[in-house]
């Protein structure tokens, strides 16, 4: 019978090549969690001045915060798109509140968040009259985008925890 002859594998300092290779993956995949504070601080700042500017019967500073292309959704109210056309609700609505002697406060429902240039938060409001009594409250969501190292607020909406009233009969 004849003898297979049997190949031995090549000896070679492999070991030491996949360590380095294995090593330089793990350092490619790594992700760093960039440090957020500074923004979600900011954004934080911003919702604070918004309620301030509004329960001051400030409606330009209110709108100030906004980006130029930003959008605003209002329960019950046709969507309201740019600055200019917010500023103009703005002075509407923060009118009523001061002829009613009505503020707005918030409430945190999650942490702001921030990723790059972009942010939100979401939070439970109330209404309250002179009194401090609680005449509506609801939830807001703000998305906020920083241009030039600034966070404005690039869309805006809020519901109601009231019903809407029933509609009227035919």
């Amino acid at each position: 019978m004849r003898e297979v002859p049997v190949i031995q594998p090549r000896q070679t300092n492999s070991g030491w090549v996949v360590t380095v290779m294995v090593v330089g993956l793990a350092g490619c995949c790594r992700t760093q969690t960039p440090d957020t504070t500074a923004a979600v601080a900011a954004i934080e700042a911003a919702s604070i001045a918004w309620k301030q500017t509004f329960n001051a019967g400030d409606p330009a500073a209110v709108t100030a915060l906004y980006a130029d292309d930003a959008v605003l959704s209002a329960p019950g109210r046709p969507v309201v798109r740019g600055k200019a056309a917010i500023g103009v609700y703005f002075l509407k609505i923060a009118a009523e509140f001061a002829g009613a002697g009505l503020s707005v406060a918030d409430a945190p429902m999650a942490v702001a968040v921030a990723s790059g240039d972009l942010g939100y938060q979401w939070k439970a409001y109330t209404i309250s009259d002179k009194a401090g009594a609680v005449v509506g409250s609801g939830q807001l969501l703000t998305l906020f985008r920083r241009q030039a190292g600034k966070w404005l607020i690039i869309a805006d909406t809020w519901n109601s925890n009231t019903a809407p009233p029933p509609p009227a009969p035919h």
